[in-house]
């Protein structure tokens, strides 16, 4: 089965990683963002060899988010954001074919795992099973 493995996050987490900290969000150092990155791509390889990975992402920052609407007549509304005030946000993602539940389980607990620097808000790992169950499925 297929799930998806949404990493979550804010804008001020990025400011955090990008080295501009906050009191709730702790500047991040090069060694702290690249033990993130070595620690997210580890996982994305593990699942790879084991046949598991279909796709990961990290997102760009969310203040670089357009959100399209429309109006009451059909024409396009776009507002860009959010912005720093918005609270946690889809920060990257993993979709994962699993044998079951509990191994995506396994998967999501390693995400949590990630390193982080001291004082760094913690957001859980989200996980959900892709319904294949709808037209165009296999």
């Amino acid at each position: 089965m297929k799930y998806l493995v949404m990493v979550q996050g804010a804008q001020a987490d990025y400011e955090a990683m990008s080295g501009r900290g906050s009191a709730r969000y702790p500047a991040w150092d090069k060694a702290q963002l690249q033990a993130m990155f070595d620690h997210m791509n580890a996982i994305s390889e593990e699942a790879a060899a084991r046949g598991e990975l279909v796709d990961a992402q990290g997102l760009a920052a969310p203040s670089t988010a357009r959100f399209v609407t429309v109006d009451a007549q059909g024409e396009q509304l776009v507002t860009d954001g959010p912005y720093a005030e918005t609270k946690e946000v889809l920060a990257g993602y993993w979709v994962l074919d699993c044998a079951s539940l509990d191994r995506v389980t396994e998967i999501a607990a390693q995400v949590a795992r990630c390193p982080v620097p001291p004082g760094s808000p913690e957001y859980p790992v989200v996980v959900r099973p892709i319904d294949e169950t709808g037209p165009g499925q296999d």
